[in-house]
């Protein structure tokens, strides 16, 4: 099987041209059948060394699961670009797998939900 049969299709694309930037959001499929967004950037940079021009790519995944996460972390973003107001923080309820434990928004357990006895 060569790389072209395996790669995956997209099942969605938009791009949008910003300027010298381009960002485009991508629809795929997991082999296990579920959807994700790959947000990609690309913008075009002068390399001083050489005198040419080359794209520069930066690409995040996002998946189903915390889709609304960063819904709601993007749109506290605006909102303080537009008003100047701090909104709440992004409400995360996730559970650790392995223990079911509370954790924090970057994956690190609640200081007052944990067990520090030795």
């Amino acid at each position: 099987m060569d790389y072209t049969e395996n790669r995956k299709e997209e099942l969605y694309s938009q791009s949008i041209p910003a300027g010298k930037r381009r960002y485009f959001f991508d629809v795929k499929e997991t082999r296990g059948g579920d959807k994700f967004i790959t947000i990609s950037e690309s913008r075009k940079v002068f390399d001083n060394a050489t005198g040419q021009f080359y794209i520069d790519k930066n690409k995040m995944f996002l998946y189903k699961e915390d889709f609304e996460k960063f819904k709601q972390g993007l749109e506290n973003a605006f909102s303080f670009i537009e008003t100047g107001i701090v909104p709440p923080p992004v409400v995360v309820e996730d559970r650790r797998p392995d223990r079911g434990e509370p954790v924090n928004i970057d994956g690190s357990a609640a200081l007052d939900d944990m067990n520090l006895s030795f």
